[in-house]
Parts: C-alpha cells; structure tokens; sequence
C-alpha cells in the first residue's frame, strides 16, 4: 500500500474506533468488503455502450463479464431484462475492462470478483436504476493514482502501477500459481441527480477520508473489481486501450433494484460481517 494510502486507513480506522451514533447506538461497520458477486467472462468485443452508444465496433476490444448480451446497442432496461453469468442472478450489471493480451493473443480470464465497500460512515444507498460510470483513465500514459487502479499477484506482491512478473510457484490455500490481477476502483459518492455525465466521471466522486464531498452527498457502494489472469505476467502482456498505464473499467447497472436493497440494507446494518453476501 502507498505511504498517502496507509496514513488514510489508519486515520479512518482511529476515526471508527471512537464513532458512535447518538446516544451510544451502534454505527455501520466498514468492513474490507461488505459484500461481494462472483462473476465469469462473458464474451469480448469492440463495443462500449457507455462510450459509444449504438456505435459497434467503434471501441478498442473490451473484455465483459456478468450480463451475457451487453453490446454496443445495451441499456439498463436491456440488462434487466438479460441473463447473467454472476453468481448472484439478481446482478444483471454490466461490467467490462480493456482486454488484456500476452504474445499477442486476448487471454481469457478466469474470474473477476465484484466487491462492494462501504467507505463512509453515512448511510449507503444502493446504485440509482440507470447508473452508469467509467473508473481509471483509458488515455493514461503514465501512472494513475493507486487508489484508482494498480496490478498485483494473487497473494503475493503488492499494488504497482506497472504490470509486475508473478512468481512461477503454487501460492495460497488452493495451491493456484500467482495469477496476474487487475484492480479497478470506482468513485463511491454520487451527486444525487446525474445518471451519467459527459466525460463519465463527473456524476461521481471519491470519498475523502470516509467523508464525501458536498457536491457528490449519497453514498453508494464502493464497487472495486478483482479480475485473475491464468498468466504470470511480465514482457509481452498488453492492454487494448494502448499504453500499460491505461488500465479502467466500466460499469452499467442492471441490478434487479428491490434485490439490491436489500442486499444493501443486510450487509451495512450495524454489525454485519464482511463479505455478508458472496452472490448465492
């Protein structure tokens, strides 16, 4: 973790430590992730829905996960009304990445966990029907923030701005070798009025120090995705979108909304567990 990153935790940690509701009630918990969806590769194409609506084929290749029929001509009434490949069949959403190569050739994914944080001590609404937002820059060509994306090794190594080389060796519980890892974190603060905005972002915002700004006041899931690649990495690994720094993600929701609340409401109550919910 960055040095700015660490020093952020800890001060939020101390601030949760000592937070109350008034009258001693308890407040919601942060948890690493309060709930998460495990969902699989869907298909790849140069579609971008958000991007380039009703436009095929005018997108660098993409790689899709969860909703099985997002093309370039997709909305969130067509999601909801689409199958998934999530865990969770209430979770009809969008999600999509560049799509990443080695040699030359896309490799295929073999999972992408969605996680949901709740950063803030405030009350967590579920993502508005309709919203749609992109995270990271695609024209980067230098280092993002790592608070907004970074590569890492399944567990082992942690977050860099460059796409590292894994180790060759069986790592973790399940004995899987060190997979290439794709971390993409989105804003968690919303303004409220905007479904969208022109340039994607500016609807949303990221909270600061487990506050959001007063331009962006309801607080909405912290998506994050953790996308495994059965490579190690290294020299011959690029993006679609161009330079390796230009790492991003896209987001459409098509979640069925009542499902989604309630999933909301059970895993940022006051005592919940993290990961309440892994998508059954």
């Amino acid at each position: 973790m960055a040095p700015v990153l660490a020093l952020r935790a800890s001060l939020l940690a101390a601030l949760l430590l000592t937070a109350t509701a008034a009258g001693g009630a308890p407040r919601p918990v942060l948890h690493g992730a309060n709930f998460w969806v495990k969902c699989y590769f869907s298909h790849v194409s140069s579609d971008d829905p958000i991007v380039y609506p009703r436009h095929p084929g005018w997108s660098h290749s993409h790689t899709f996960f969860g909703n099985r029929g997002t093309d370039a001509f997709s909305t969130p009434a067509s999601l909801r009304a689409g199958k998934t490949n999530c865990k969770a069949k209430a979770d009809r959403a969008a999600y999509w990445v560049p799509t990443l190569s080695f040699k030359g050739q896309p490799v295929r994914p073999a999972s992408i966990g969605v996680y949901h944080k709740m950063k803030t001590t405030d009350v967590i609404h579920p993502f508005p029907a309709g919203l749609r937002m992109v995270a990271g820059n695609s024209g980067a060509r230098r280092p993002q923030d790592l608070h907004i994306t970074y590569w890492t090794c399944w567990m082992s190594r942690g977050p860099s701005s460059t796409i590292p080389t894994c180790p060759n060796k069986p790592l973790g519980f399940d004995g899987r070798l060190s997979y290439l890892t794709l971390h993409v974190v989105f804003p968690d603060c919303w303004d409220g009025k905007h479904l969208d905005s022109r340039d994607h972002h500016s609807h949303m915002a990221y909270s600061d120090y487990g506050t959001c700004p007063r331009s962006h006041p309801l607080q909405v899931p912290g998506l994050q995705y953790v996308i495994a690649y059965p490579i190690l990495g290294g020299q011959g690994v690029t993006l679609s979108s161009g330079s390796p720094f230009s790492a991003h993600g896209d987001f459409m929701n098509g979640w069925d909304e009542k499902a989604l609340a309630r999933i909301v409401s059970r895993c940022t109550a006051p005592g919940a567990k993290a990961g309440c919910d892994d998508g059954a």
